[in-house]
């Protein structure tokens, strides 16, 4: 299996500008060639201004880093590694900028002071991450606001004090940030404005407060107490003090969850029987339009029993024993007990009961657990995985091309094979008394045999055993047999070179090496191959007779051979020429005297009758 990486390539989604809070993508693509098609395994890591930010491993060529909301944050450069198999492939780097800041969020320790007194503001950007720079802006009726700068390197949020001066009567504040990109100062909207009322006396500082306020901060309250123990009741009360009922709405939560809520009332009652998931923070919030307040408990629920404990006889064992699993709570034994098997369609109740005794089969593999019930407050244990294991049978070694021989040179693929037995099946292979491999799969292992040589004439076998105690299995010996590839095929002639017309001649070809049975073909070599004889020796040698040899004879001759390794082995060619016999040269010699003589005589004849007229 060959690969290589063309290139690798990152880019982003939608554009390399995003607007902040707009979704965004960033891809990484691995562009590979390879010789076959196979699967590669590929390690994908991201990185955003050199730091990790994202890394995954897939079958595929692209990763995909999701931003669901990007911020401002996410500005920076961008590139992505791939590594694959030993290989390492690096994208460019490419820059994405996400323009715009989330709005600060902007509160105040106190609503009403007094003059001389601090008040203390919180700015604050939740979804950034620092460095980043805070802007305070004090705002006083008549005059121009007055602005505190205050960098912030380690956290997203900033607290300054301003003192009320004299003169004062009612404030506003409100604060923006800005933060450094490559272009430039990236700027947020400038947050909510925070009024805060001067009090020059009590009856002035209440009539202001009811011009600025549409309602007060919420009160939040719990019954018997905010420590309460599982089992018990409780209550959560939570009012507030309205100018106007229409359009307020009371939600109470904890966490993220809304437990409850009402509308265009003042008053909230929650209740529930308590949990130890039921500590935490709650929160009741009042909201009319655009104004929100909200007030935070914190409520702790002390442990009535601790969680059970599942115990098991044993967890790995063979079909047909005994198998006790038994439930309790450290220290408390009063609870009403069940045992229960766990599957993908839900719970399986096996007996209500402290004690469960059965004898297994392989169907009880699985995950079992015990709940305890006390005062209507469930608790279950954690899972006891068992394993039941049937034995495997006796394997089967064979190999995978069917034929039990392999060419010299060439690897052996090997199949070990249990029908039966519960996984994971360990095979080890063998090579005479060697180890050669161990492979843990569910019913079958491979090995291939790289090493192959001229002795490797059988011995292999197999073991297959798994977690049952009847122990090891071991296969029957494979015997293989290695097939010599042929090598150095020649062809002779007897006569050598030149054969007469009527006579024999013998064609002899040879190897120099090759396991039997091989296959020899003689041809003769015209406008087109002919074959002339063919057959199977067990020898690495034929010798083909060739009777009453004529002129048309004559010509170039080879020989081929052929095992089971399926490669044709083509000899040399030898030319050979058919001539004349001796007896025959004789006649015709005699035969062209006689015809010069003759030819003679009538010259004579010829020249005497002319001499004679």
């Amino acid at each position: 299996q060959v690969f290589t990486f063309n290139r690798v390539d990152i880019r982003v989604q939608p554009s390399l500008k995003v607007k902040n809070g707009a979704p965004m993508s960033i891809i990484c693509h691995a562009d590979i060639s390879k010789n076959t098609d196979f699967e590669l395994k590929h390690n994908f890591t991201i990185f955003k201004d050199g730091k990790l930010v994202f890394m995954t491993v897939s079958d595929k060529e692209d990763a995909r880093y999701e931003i669901p909301v990007a911020k401002s944050s996410d500005t920076g450069d961008y590139e992505c590694t791939v590594k694959a198999d030993g290989k390492l492939g690096f994208s460019n780097s490419i820059y994405v900028w996400v323009a715009g800041m989330t709005k600060p969020i902007l509160t105040a320790d106190k609503k009403e002071v007094s003059e001389g007194e601090v008040v203390k503001l919180r700015c604050e950007l939740p979804e950034e991450v620092p460095p980043l720079e805070f802007f305070f802006r004090k705002i006083k009726t008549n005059s121009a606001p007055k602005e505190k700068r205050v960098p912030e390197q380690n956290q997203n949020f900033s607290e300054v004090e301003y003192y009320v001066e004299e003169g004062d009567n009612i404030l506003q504040f409100d604060c923006f940030v800005k933060r450094q990109v490559r272009s430039g100062w990236e700027s947020s909207q400038h947050s909510n404005k925070t009024l805060v009322t001067i009090c020059t006396s009590i009856y002035l500082c209440v009539y202001m407060y009811s011009l600025a306020e549409p309602f007060i901060k919420p009160t939040l309250i719990t019954k018997p107490s905010s420590n309460v123990t599982e089992g018990d009741q409780i209550e959560f009360e939570c009012s507030t003090v309205v100018a106007q009922i229409r359009d307020i709405e009371i939600i109470f939560q904890k966490n993220r969850t809304i437990l409850n809520s009402v509308r265009d009332k003042k008053f909230l009652k929650y209740s529930t029987v308590a949990t130890q998931e039921d500590s935490g923070e709650y929160l009741c919030k009042v909201e009319q339009g655009a104004v929100s307040k909200t007030t935070k408990l914190n409520v702790f629920v002390s442990e009535l029993f601790p969680k059970p404990t599942l115990s098991a006889s044993m967890t790995k064992l063979d079909e047909n024993k005994d198998l006790i699993l038994s439930c309790s709570i450290n220290g408390f034994r009063r609870a009403n007990f069940s045992i229960v098997r766990k599957s993908s369609s839900g719970d399986v109740l096996l007996k209500s009961s402290r004690v469960l005794a059965i004898k297994v089969n392989v169907n009880d593999t699985g995950s079992y657990t015990c709940k305890a019930e006390v005062k209507g407050i469930v608790k279950e244990s954690k899972p006891v995985r068992i394993n039941v294991y049937a034995p495997v049978s006796k394997p089967t070694l064979s190999v995978v091309s069917g034929s039990p021989e392999v060419v010299l040179g060439k690897p052996l693929q090997l199949i070990c094979h249990s029908v039966m037995g519960t996984p994971p099946i360990t095979f080890t292979f063998y090579k005479g008394d060697e180890i050669k491999k161990n492979v843990t799969n569910d019913t079958y292992a491979t090995f291939l045999d790289e090493d192959i040589g001229l002795n490797d004439n059988g011995g292999y076998k197999c073991d297959a055993r798994n977690n049952h105690s009847s122990g090891v299995k071991t296969s029957n010996i494979l015997n293989v047999t290695v097939i010599v590839p042929i090598r150095g095929a020649s062809l002779g002639s007897i006569p050598h070179g030149e054969v007469e017309v009527g006579s024999d001649a013998a064609f002899l070809c040879s190897v120099k090496e090759g396991s039997w049975p091989i296959d020899f073909k003689f041809f003769k070599k015209t406008d087109h191959e002919v074959l002339l004889h063919e057959v199977r020796e067990y020898s690495d040698r034929s010798l083909w007779h060739k009777k009453t040899m004529k002129r048309r004879d004559t010509g170039t001759y080879y020989c081929m051979a052929s095992n089971r390794a399926s490669v044709d082995v083509r000899s040399r060619p030898i030319t050979i020429s058919v001539i004349l016999a001796a007896w025959q040269k004789g006649v015709i010699a005699a035969f062209v005297l006689t015809a010069m003589a003759g030819a003679g005589a009538v010259a004579l004849w010829w020249f005497l009758r002319k001499k004679k007229k």
